[in-house]
């Protein structure tokens, strides 16, 4: 179940490589799907539609002089905010013909988006003598309120004698169960002076009137936030605000705001039920995934970590499971938080910290899908193609290492040159972060050209165009040359190589193993259908066994499938078939041969459409799967395999008989002229010693002549007398091949060659 690449041998078996990569890519995929479900079911494009209504309404809403939140930058914009767009944005207690709304109907903000509890206003202050005053300005300076850092915090009482408020009060961050607010300037702790608004216009502005006539926000202000919660039953959505006014020690005011759109109620609609199918599958899949990363550690050790894909999977499977941690917990808390809120309805609904770990959750789950489509190239890793990008980029890592170094040098160079030149005067170069995003930019052709010019004419034109050489027409272009290079000798070094194996051949394999299935079974019916039809010799209407077993074993069957297919419809065992027999037979060999054309016409379509027949997904998948079950053996291997091999090993033993036969003729004839060539030894040594003996002196030439022809011709009467027995005993295996030797020496020019010689 948990077999993979890692775990299975699959070296040897090209097969069984290729199933494991297939059954991989498909569980893989299975993930992948239920992620993507998942995570998308969270989101949709009306989050980002009730944001935008949101921050409009309260970012752009105008005050005196025509400013926007957006644009506040003195203190005083912050109360002529509070006492227009800001209570005008949360409290609508008419509708737009001026008819007043009931109470039932009020707190709500567009009439849609319930206002959860009380508005929250929260400013943190710092100590005074916070900073340290040169001397020359010791006389002249009486407080000093440096910026805001933790330890310079105050966490005492200030305002008017007699003010015990809790505006005026300090609060613990434990208190208020707040937490942390990273600003433009500083990292805020989560305690400070605290005052809710009222549940009516009125009451709010004339707490508003109270802070400010009080002077609630003074020298030691650092930042003043604004929070509130809503909830849209429309579209079962929290829209959590927090709208931030810093005031730096530079003096002014800068304006920040976060809207944290975002679903804490998760089940309600009929689809939520299905994410949350989707989310317990997501659990099992995580199970099994993390299971078969363990066998793989087991197995490997400390050579599993070596190998980038194992980390990619260990990284996906904690952030994984971070998710599914967090989203209990999230869903224990909202819970507890909404009870808390009827419970309390007059007190302030802090959901900031819910959302905040909320936003930072679908951040994780971001980084889980990316990660996760990056990984389908593991997957995917046999085709040479997938590969190219790994595979440059593992060539010219050493190349773009050096490129990295000299690049990084340059930036810094330009950043710190930047931000010494214009970091007073452009606030892209205000910090030496700052300027090398901005310098990043320039790259993009993002930059603003006639700012450099106005912070310095001569510097800032020799600045752009040197950054713009050395960077954009040199070192990017070394960038794009390394990367080129080595693709080119990817690409020259692939065409040489093979993939791991081609998907397409496999199923291509798989449909014409089918096919050849379907054949058989179609074949056999045809077989058995003419030995019904012929095979009753004596012409009685009874089909004999032994009439059956004669027929079928001409055409190659094996005794146990021709038992096995009589005994099935000789119902009464008589060892003979009935008519009444033959005529089931032949109706089920009817049924057989139908459902077989249906098969044959369902693949063709399935073929024209583009699509897998779903025969071959299952021979695919099993390739012991048949369609016949009443022929299979005690052993379990399919009634078409039996008959193939059953058919096959008939064939071997005719032909192996054929073979020996060959073989014995050739062994004869080889005998037969090692003995004759034995006989021709012998036979010239004769002659030779007749020759050399000649009988002395008494013979002339003439009679020795003579003499040596008789004897030649005697032995080549012989030798012919011996080939003819030999042939006439050979004469079926000698037909129609090339003459032998002693066939040639046979012929009748054979011999007179003989008598020449002599």
């Amino acid at each position: 179940m948990w077999s993979t690449r890692h775990t299975v041998d699959t070296k040897e078996d090209k097969e069984l490589y290729i199933k494991t990569t297939l059954r991989e890519l498909v569980i893989y995929l299975l993930f992948l799907a239920v992620l993507c479900a998942l995570t998308f079911g969270m989101t949709s494009s009306t989050m980002f539609y009730y944001t935008k209504v949101m921050s409009e309404l309260f970012l752009d809403a105008p005050f005196e002089n025509k400013n926007t939140f957006r644009g506040i930058n003195h203190p005083f914009d912050f109360w002529r905010f509070a006492e227009k767009p800001l209570v005008d944005g949360l409290y609508w207690e008419t509708w737009y013909n001026s008819r007043n709304l009931t109470e039932d109907e009020r707190g709500y903000i567009y009439y849609e988006s319930k206002l959860l509890g009380l508005p929250r206003l929260r400013q943190v202050r710092v100590k005074n003598n916070t900073c340290t005053i040169d001397t020359n300005f010791e006389n002249q300076l009486k407080g000093c309120y440096g910026p805001y850092k933790g330890y310079n915090e105050f966490k005492g009482t200030f305002g008017p004698e007699g003010e015990n408020a809790t505006g005026w009060t300090f609060s613990t961050s434990e208190e208020l169960d707040g937490s942390k607010h990273p600003g433009i300037l500083a990292t805020y702790n989560g305690g400070g002076f605290v005052r809710n608004l009222g549940k009516k216009k009125s009451e709010s502005l004339a707490i508003i009137e109270d802070l400010k006539s009080k002077l609630w926000i003074d020298r030691a202000t650092r930042a003043v936030f604004v929070d509130f919660t809503v909830y849209n039953a429309n579209i079962n959505l929290f829209c959590v605000v927090r709208l931030t006014m810093e005031f730096p020690a530079t003096g002014g005011a800068m304006a920040a705001s976060a809207f944290r759109t975002v679903k804490l109620i998760r089940y309600v609609s009929a689809l939520d039920y299905v994410i949350m199918a989707c989310e317990c599958l997501f659990v099992l899949f995580i199970i099994y995934y993390s299971i078969e990363e363990i066998i793989e550690i087991k197995e490997h050790k400390l050579k599993y970590f070596t190998e980038f894909w194992n980390v990619l999977d260990i990284f996906v499977l904690a952030v994984s499971c971070v998710c599914i941690a967090f989203s209990v917990y999230r869903t224990i808390e909202v819970n507890r938080k909404l009870d808390q809120l009827l419970k309390q309805p007059d007190e302030h609904a802090d959901f900031e910290y819910l959302a905040y770990w909320q936003s930072q959750f679908n951040n994780q789950i971001a980084v889980a899908v990316f990660f996760a489509w990056i990984k389908m190239f593991k997957y995917i890793s046999f085709n040479k193609t997938m590969t190219q990008l790994s595979v440059t980029l593992s060539r010219c890592r050493k190349d773009l290492l050096g490129f990295t170094v000299m690049f990084m040098i340059m930036l810094i160079s330009f950043a710190q040159f930047g931000n010494l030149l214009f970091g007073t005067e452009i606030k892209d170069f205000s910090t030496v972060w700052n300027t090398i995003f901005t310098l990043f930019r320039i790259i993009l052709g993002d930059f603003d050209f006639y700012a450099l010019q106005r912070a310095h004419l001569f510097f800032g034109t020799a600045y752009f165009f040197l950054y713009v050489f050395l960077i954009f027409f040199v070192l990017l272009n070394m960038f794009l040359a390394i990367i080129n290079d080595t693709y080119s000798e990817v690409k020259g070094d692939e065409t040489l190589q093979e993939n791991d194996f081609e998907v397409g051949d496999y199923f291509k394999k798989g449909y014409e193993k089918m096919m050849d299935k379907l054949n058989f079974k179609k074949d056999k019916l045809t077989d058995i259908q003419l030995t019904l039809a012929g095979a009753d010799a004596n012409g009685d209407n009874h089909l004999e066994f032994s009439e059956w077993r004669n027929d079928l074993k001409k055409k190659g069957y094996g005794d146990t499938e021709i038992e096995a297919m009589f005994a099935k419809y000789d119902t009464d065992g008589d060892r003979i078939l009935d008519p009444e027999e033959q005529r089931h037979l032949a109706e089920d060999l009817l049924k057989q041969k139908d459902s077989l054309n249906q098969e044959y016409a369902k693949m063709a379509q399935d073929a024209k459409d583009g699509e897998t027949p779903a025969a071959l997904a299952d021979l695919l998948n099993s390739d012991d799967e048949s369609g016949d079950t009443r022929g299979i053996v005690d052993d379990g291997v399919p009634y078409e395999e039996y008959a193939v091999l059953a058919r096959r090993v008939d064939r071997m033993e005719h032909s192996i008989g054929s073979i020996v036969s060959k073989i014995d003729a050739v062994l004869i004839k080889l005998d037969t002229m090692e003995k004759a060539k034995t006989r021709r030894r012998e036979t010239m040594s004769k002659l030779l010693d007749t020759i050399i003996e000649g009988g002395g002196d008494e013979l002339t030439d003439e009679d020795r002549k003579n003499q040596m022809e008789n004897l030649v011709a005697d032995e080549l009467a012989r030798w012919d007398e011996e080939a003819m027995n030999s042939s006439s005993s050979d004469l079926g295996t000698s037909s129609g091949r090339p003459m032998s030797g002693m066939s040639m020496l046979r012929s009748p020019t054979s011999s007179s060659k003989g008598r020449d010689m002599v």
